[in-house]
């Protein structure tokens, strides 16, 4: 990309999609379209289809499409899986139709089969059944990874997948029911803490591990995946690690202060094990994340703290 070449980043005011905004404008980027109200509804292909011939991107960052918890999915699985197939089919077909140069699709580390090997690999994908409770939703991103392969193999297109680690940071939704893992357990921490309550309830047995990338490395990786990635396999963005989530609520307690303990209900599904990334062909490519889980939960609770309480 040349600093002033036409970039369209989907849903671009969502989570993921403006921490690849805030990047490529760190990294001197200047033609950014779309942005805010004029994103069209990515839901009507007429609407994508009248928007990239107006605007004429000429590279793509596919963040959109809805994501939730585990809650979230079992509640409305339909809406998961719907908004994502319509919203990844109409951004890759018309950046097709209208020649972009090159795409970046955002997959999801739940495309990853349920008894995955550890740490997964790309070549893991589509070896056995998916979790039960995110399946929906994983089919239809594991669709927009086969679509981007698809045109790939049919026109020659440079379309790519990536699958991040579970992003967290400042801006992320922290719905104590169906926000993701870390958001979730900051809400209920800060809840119990003004509500002098000496426990919080986490969900499941805690013994879970997860692989978390910080927002703004995420948004960086992503741009470094469309300055330098060109295999057709996707391309995990992950900086190789993995926290359980008994460990994930212990560190919060300690950095806000909170008194009291957690309790696990064993009612609730785990999910998943293990759900780490191998990290190493972007290690091999040249990045490097910026921030250790430890200061990047410190600045979560931090911004939490200053923008919700």
């Amino acid at each position: 990309m040349e600093k002033n070449s036409k970039i369209f980043v989907a849903g671009s005011d969502n989570f993921i999609g403006s921490s690849i905004v805030r990047a490529l404008t760190r990294h001197g980027y200047t033609n950014i379209t779309g942005e805010g109200i004029k994103e069209p509804d990515l839901r009507d292909k007429e609407a994508v289809k009248q928007f990239f011939k107006d605007t004429k991107p000429e590279y793509v960052f596919s963040a959109a499409g809805e994501i939730g918890g585990i809650g979230a999915n079992q509640e409305t699985p339909a809406f998961f899986m719907l908004d994502n197939l319509l919203t990844e089919s109409h951004i890759i077909s018309e950046a097709h139709n209208s020649g972009v140069k090159k795409l970046i699709y955002l997959a999801s580390s739940c495309t990853y089969p349920k008894e995955s090997n550890q740490p997964m690999k790309p070549e893991y994908l589509m070896t056995g059944p998916l979790e039960p409770t995110s399946e929906f939703y994983a089919t239809a991103k594991l669709t927009g990874i086969k679509l981007c392969e698809a045109y790939m193999q049919q026109y020659g297109d440079s379309f790519h997948s990536v699958i991040p680690a579970n992003p967290f940071g400042p801006g992320d939704s922290f719905d104590a029911e169906n926000g993701h893992v870390i958001g979730a357990l900051i809400r209920k921490i800060h809840t119990a803490q003004q509500s002098r309550s000496d426990s919080i309830t986490v969900w499941g047995t805690g013994k879970p591990r997860r692989d978390f990338i910080f927002i703004d490395d995420l948004g960086d990786a992503c741009v470094f995946a469309m300055e330098n990635y060109t295999g057709s396999s996707p391309l995990n963005l992950s900086v190789g690690e993995d926290v359980s989530i008994r460990d994930l609520a212990n560190i919060l307690i300690n950095l806000s202060g909170f008194q009291g303990q957690a309790n696990y209900d064993l009612s609730k599904q785990d999910g998943m094990a293990i759900k780490l990334l191998d990290g190493s062909e972007l290690k091999n490519l040249g990045w490097r994340p910026s921030i250790s889980i430890e200061d990047g939960l410190d600045q979560t609770n931090k911004w939490f703290v200053e923008n919700h309480l």
